[in-house]
């Protein structure tokens, strides 16, 4: 099983039961509704789809509810698309219109006003560019750079460009209602440039004393200059390569990519490596060998997950595509290179919990122990001990829903639901029943266990005890 989990978004080609139950089989730990694309009832009935199928196997699955974020897109086009040739003048304007060879329209109101003559525009991930020659209240003008096809509601890209837009545009706001009425895991906030743009979000996500975790989208260069601050102020973060990507230049993508993952592991947060992963897996049924050392290169950087985008959401292979990536990360875990290379970072033990954590990971590796189980009802011990990259299996046990489902996106934790226990010696019995009834443990075996003592007093993690499993 893999140690790095596993994100898959979810869409036409996912979106049955029946799918869904193929790829928790090949090893999907969360599912991405892309709030992009498809109307909230399409995406109610594929959440309930995800937990219909993974209560099914007694599987945790988490749900990421992934906001449009301030969007940039030009309109339609009378005939689905044009061709834009290199030299030709072409005009984006904010008033609504059928776009033809010469104009068209953009969702963006601010356009005019936030660039300038002489910036470029990238269009369609950037396989076009535009120049900007003369800007008034409703149009700007431009002369095409680098020409090509361009259909509907393509995507627009302001390098360099400080965009007024807000972070959270009115359809985010009515989808964070969404997320709070279904209960998703987790939301991720997308062109995140600053903090701040993190703290309403923040508040919106916090509602009857449940509060959803918030990932920042790095995909911005302005989110770069205070990439520390935005961890800090984020619960994690994902590596959004496309967008980053077209504003940076492809070039630059890899080392911002370790420099991400690298400041992210040191802050103790979650990290997700995104897109054009397995991008050929989409039409082909096997992966590029520079997609295997894509995947292969970011369980090496230590992402906590992986996401796929079109790969499972359109593609014609969604089941290989997870099975293919699980593969990859389970061959590069089992490597002694990788295990020589994975540093446990260095983490201010300010509390019984993080002590313990630290103590689990060095009795767990001293003794060779094949298992740690912690007993958490918050999972916060659990996220502490995979920060430290153990060896050993991480079991979470928990009687919290909750956190049942958000530990699936926790790198090396295998959540486990129980029932409550009156006593520490009930508590104990359920554990080693639990471990020899999943196969996750065998009699005679010594496992570490974590827990809070006296059960039920709301205590923090303050116990390690080496157990030999006796049923």
């Amino acid at each position: 099983m893999p140690r790095a989990k596993i994100v898959c978004t979810l869409g036409p080609a996912s979106a049955s039961p029946e799918k869904i139950g193929e790829l928790i089989d090949a090893g999907m730990n969360v599912a991405r509704l892309n709030f992009s694309h498809g109307t909230h009832e399409d995406h109610a009935k594929v959440l309930l789809n995800v937990r219909s199928e993974a209560d099914k196997r007694g599987k945790a699955v988490a749900v990421l509810l992934d906001l449009q974020g301030p969007k940039i897109r030009v309109g339609k086009f009378a005939n689905g698309q044009i061709e834009l040739k290199p030299g030709a003048e072409f005009t984006i304007t904010i008033d609504q219109c059928v776009g033809d060879e010469k104009r068209c329209s953009t969702t963006y109101s601010l356009l005019p006003k936030d660039v300038k003559i002489g910036d470029h525009i990238l269009l369609d991930d950037g396989y076009l560019t535009l120049a900007v020659t003369g800007v008034s209240d409703h149009d700007v003008k431009t002369v095409v750079v680098a020409g090509g096809m361009l259909k509907n509601n393509k995507g627009i890209n302001l390098p360099g460009v400080e965009v007024s837009a807000p972070a959270l545009s009115e359809k985010d706001r009515t989808d964070i209602g969404f997320g709070l009425r279904f209960g998703v895991d987790y939301v991720a906030l997308s062109f995140v440039r600053r903090p701040e743009d993190l703290f309403e979000a923040k508040r919106l996500l916090t509602a009857d004393q449940v509060s959803i975790p918030v990932i920042a989208k790095i995909e911005k260069p302005q989110a770069l200059e205070r990439l520390g601050e935005i961890i800090d102020a984020a619960d994690g973060v994902m590596v959004a390569r496309g967008d980053l990507g077209v504003e940076l230049g492809p070039e630059k993508v890899p080392l911002w990519q370790k420099r991400i993952i690298e400041e992210t592991n040191k802050r103790g947060k979650i990290v997700i490596t995104a897109t054009q992963m397995l991008e050929s897996m989409i039409t082909q049924p096997r992966p590029t060998r520079a997609e295997a050392s894509d995947v292969a290169n970011a369980v090496l950087d230590a992402t906590d997950a992986l996401m796929l985008s079109g790969e499972t959401a359109s593609g014609l292979h969604p089941t290989e595509a997870v099975r293919t990536m699980a593969r990859i990360i389970e061959e590069i875990e089992r490597s002694e290179y990788y295990r020589a290379n994975t540093e446990a970072p260095v983490i201010n033990l300010v509390n019984s919990t993080n002590a313990i954590a630290h103590a689990a990971m060095t009795a767990a590796r001293s003794m060779k122990l094949k298992t740690i189980v912690v007993l958490s009802h918050s999972g916060g011990a659990a996220r502490l001990v995979s920060e430290y990259r153990p060896e050993a299996n991480i079991i979470c046990m928990t009687t919290n829903e909750v956190t049942f489902r958000r530990l699936a996106l926790v790198w090396g934790v295998t959540p486990v639901m129980i029932g409550p226990a009156a006593t520490t010696e009930e508590l104990l019995d359920r554990v080693e029943g639990t471990l020899i009834e999943r196969n996750l443990a065998t009699p005679g075996e010594n496992v570490l266990i974590t827990m809070a003592v006296p059960v039920g007093a709301g205590l923090q993690t303050n116990v390690l005890k080496i157990h030999q499993i006796q049923h």
